[in-house]
């Protein structure tokens, strides 16, 4: 059996500068504080804050995204069926690959998964991808409730059918948490386009 494989999400040492900024007080005082709250540095946090923005934030207004209370989400999520979640699906799709042409200038399942796991990253919610051999595993990780676990199911089917449909891809699925297993093989890096 293949060792398992954490996929890198930064690509090899990048180079770097040292600048200044000019902030006010209290940015820097709550800044200094929000570091030591969460034990790291806060040159590692602001660069967490800068990558965030450049990754995701800078692009939520121009493509219409809006935050939602996860209380809301999960609401919602309790009066899905599956009619519902087909209907969301159908919505949701073209909206993905309109927002992946822009934010990555072309749409591929490189840059659709990378997409993907800069905007779960932004929502606060959890992944990872780990490798196994050939086989990929997605793991996701929202906390939202069965219904939505199920529509995060069939939206990868989706997404990895319009790629690679000829890949058999298997599910592991629970209330919280979904792994999707997918043999892209021992050379499938997303962030190498």
């Amino acid at each position: 059996m293949a060792p398992v494989n954490r996929q890198t999400h930064t690509p090899k040492k990048e180079k770097t500068r040292s600048i200044t900024y000019r902030l006010p007080a209290k940015v820097v005082e709550e800044l200094e504080t929000e570091a030591m709250h969460k034990n790291i540095s806060q040159n590692v946090l602001v660069k967490q804050i800068l990558e965030k923005y450049v990754r995701w934030d800078r692009y939520g207004d121009k493509i219409g995204m809006i935050p939602i209370p996860k209380g809301i989400l999960t609401s919602l999520g309790e009066e899905m069926d599956g009619k519902d979640i087909d209907e969301i699906i159908k919505t949701v799709l073209p909206l993905i690959k309109d927002t992946v042409l822009f934010i990555k200038g072309k749409y591929d399942l490189k840059r659709c998964i990378e997409t993907l796991e800069d905007y779960i990253r932004a929502s606060g919610m959890k992944s990872d991808h780990r490798t196994e051999g050939e086989l990929h595993h997605f793991i996701i990780q929202h906390e939202l409730g069965m219904n939505w676990s199920l529509f995060t199911e069939q939206l990868l089917k989706e997404i990895f059918y319009q790629f690679v449909p000829e890949k058999n891809i298997k599910f592991q699925t629970t209330k919280s948490t979904i792994i999707a297993t997918i043999p892209l093989g021992s050379d499938f890096v997303e962030h190498d386009y």
